[in-house]
């Protein structure tokens, strides 16, 4: 083998030790997130009202989720932990799959996990709820299928979403996350999974919300 093949291998090797290592520093970023929040919701006082339509988190018809008190509302613990940077975490019990998700899309925030589309609905709120991540993070959401559970732990309670198709489509096409229609969970990524930042195309999973 000559100098130059030598070379390229190295470079090879270097590159994919940096990338593991930089996912790894990502995860244990997301992990220390997802315990910050979970401290959160365990500070929160029980489900004794219903949250309020339309605030941020807030429920939609009566029933829509599991209503629990809104943070800052009386009966909140004294010396509960700091609010969190979550607004609401994805629990698939398929995939065995836990993180809390942060608002907004741009890449300081999928940098280390899920994010929510701001232009889209909040956790029991009319319409598409929207939630995006690099599919380095999603790996396995292509074995999700039609009927799977996941679950959308907000402030103000669970909501729960029954996946009903999933599919690829170009970059540009926005009209997964279009407002209106059902109760609804849409997630997106990059694809293939499996192809990182080369990704050329993205992959789209649609959920409806259980009454």
């Amino acid at each position: 083998m000559d100098a130059a093949g030598l070379l390229l291998i190295v470079t090879g090797l270097g590159l994919a030790l940096v990338g593991a290592g930089s996912v790894a520093v990502d995860d244990w970023q997301q992990q220390q997130l997802n315990r910050q929040w979970e401290r959160e919701l365990r500070s929160l006082p029980p489900p004794d009202r219903p949250a309020v339509a339309g605030a941020p988190g807030g429920a939609g018809p009566a029933g829509a989720g599991t209503p629990r008190a809104t943070p800052g509302a009386p009966g909140r613990r004294a010396g509960s932990p700091p609010r969190s940077d979550a607004v609401f975490a994805l629990r698939i019990p398929k995939l065995g799959y836990y993180a809390a998700v942060r608002q907004g899309v741009t890449l300081g925030v999928l940098g280390i996990g899920p994010g929510h589309y701001p232009t889209t609905a909040w956790p029991g709120q009319r319409g598409n709820v929207g939630v995006a991540a690099h599919n380095v993070f999603w790996l396995q959401f292509d074995r999700l299928r039609p009927g799977d559970q996941i679950l959308v732990e907000a402030r103000d309670g669970t909501y729960r979403y029954r996946v009903t198709g999933s599919r690829v489509i170009s970059p540009d096409d926005s009209s997964v996350l279009a407002a209106g229609g059902p109760n609804r969970l849409t997630l997106t990524t990059c694809w293939p999974l499996w192809a990182g930042a080369l990704a050329p195309r993205r992959f789209a999973i649609s959920a409806v919300q259980e009454p």
